[in-house]
């Protein structure tokens, strides 16, 4: 059996403590890294996998849940210290993160530029710079819905779209294990939409967590919560209720 192990890294941001939870996959043969956390996140990346007795030199793959500059911000750089790894990206995402087109995240930004106050306008324009700093990088390999993935004894993509129009989750079979990316996150220990107000499509995105209940999930990983504790598809339930009313 595959073995995941959650890399839970502390920061802080703009003075809030925040964590973020990469997730790495390992068999005898790859060790996949699932998202890579904020630009310069290398150093932290690097502590976080030396708690399990691993190192990022002996990544083989990482795969990407879509291109948020917290999910993919380090993937630049990581290619270019370990080029070894092979870079696992949704279709519908890859020209975002290979720049072929404008990041989705950076038009919305860019979008509500003009109807903010002027005393916010600095604070949001420097948010776009910082958007649009995210190197691009070619994708090695493409994946799309139900695709089954030979890694790590069988990784199911599922396509959650929603939050990015190419989001995708992930269902390790062997442990019954969602890596959830962003469809949902933990709040005061409690499923949430991740970022309702910033989220693409929110509809879609409510949708996308009532495909999770067709996979039977004993543990749940969320990017932005980590391990969630309780019984999952009772939460996920409780969550759809809430946005139906």
């Amino acid at each position: 059996m595959g073995n995941y192990h959650l890399l839970e890294i502390e920061f802080e941001n703009n003075g809030q403590k925040q964590t973020i939870t990469p997730v790495l996959l390992q068999d005898d043969r790859d060790l996949i890294l699932v998202d890579c956390g904020y630009p310069g996140f290398i150093p932290q990346l690097e502590e976080a996998a030396n708690r399990y007795g691993l190192t990022l030199a002996s990544i083989t793959k990482l795969i990407v849940t879509h291109h948020d500059m917290d999910h993919i911000g380090s993937l630049a750089a990581l290619k270019r210290a370990y080029p070894q790894i092979s870079i696992v990206a949704p279709e519908l995402e890859a020209p975002y993160i290979e720049g072929k087109s404008k990041s989705l995240r950076l038009e919305q930004a860019e979008s509500t530029l003009s109807v903010l106050p002027d005393e916010a306008k600095s604070q949001a324009e420097q948010f776009i710079r910082y958007l649009q700093s995210i190197e691009p990088i070619p994708v090695d390999q493409t994946v799309s819905n139900d695709e089954r993935l030979p890694w790590c004894d069988g990784i199911d993509v599922i396509h959650t779209p929603g939050h990015m129009p190419g989001h995708i989750s992930l269902y390790l079979l062997a442990s019954k294990t969602l890596i959830a990316g962003d469809v949902v996150v933990i709040e005061h220990g409690k499923l949430n939409i991740a970022n309702p107000q910033f989220t693409m499509d929110l509809p879609e995105a409510v949708r996308s967590v009532q495909r999770l209940l067709d996979y039977e999930i004993d543990q749940l990983i969320c990017y932005h919560g980590g391990l969630f504790h309780g019984d999952v598809k009772q939460a996920l339930r409780q969550l759809l209720r809430e946005y139906a009313s």
